[in-house]
């Protein structure tokens, strides 16, 4: 499970000193305590592995953004600390499907669903997600999808 990895890099950095990794690392675990409370009385809570993913690319997709406002507003030194974060971020996301394996599988339910129109988007995304969404970026997947649809 990506939890007992996260765990055992926490003790890794504290033990190895790496004050840099071991405070992402507590982001990490910080927000996934903020998701699990959340999530506290729901009829059917998603897979646990499922729900860490989804966290870890919520927190790269926020510290991409700040990246991007950092380096418009001048402040280099900050965009790198939050680079720095992603690094460690990524290393506990499973392995991301490459573009040709994105659309392969786009392709493979397209035809399955028997799918041809923008209209079919909302099906395909959903089955695309379900099966593929721990190692696809759905803002990048949609974008391959609408132009599958097209």
């Amino acid at each position: 499970m990506i939890r007992d990895t996260i765990k055992a890099a926490l003790t890794g950095a504290m033990k190895s000193g790496d004050t840099a990794g071991r405070d992402t690392i507590r982001l990490i675990q910080a927000a996934l305590k903020n998701r699990d409370i959340e999530l506290r009385g729901a009829a059917n809570p998603p897979e646990d592995d499922a729900l860490v993913t989804e966290v870890l690319q919520k927190m790269i997709k926020q510290r991409r953004e700040s990246i991007d406002m950092y380096v418009k507003g001048g402040r280099q030194e900050l965009a790198d600390a939050e680079a720095a974060e992603v690094a460690v971020i990524e290393t506990f996301l499973p392995r991301q499907m490459s573009a040709e394996e994105a659309q392969g599988a786009i392709a493979g339910i397209k035809a399955e669903l028997g799918a041809e129109s923008i209209k079919d988007m909302g099906k395909v995304m959903a089955l695309l997600k379900e099966r593929h969404g721990s190692a696809l970026d759905m803002a990048k997947a949609s974008m391959m999808v609408k132009t599958a649809l097209s």
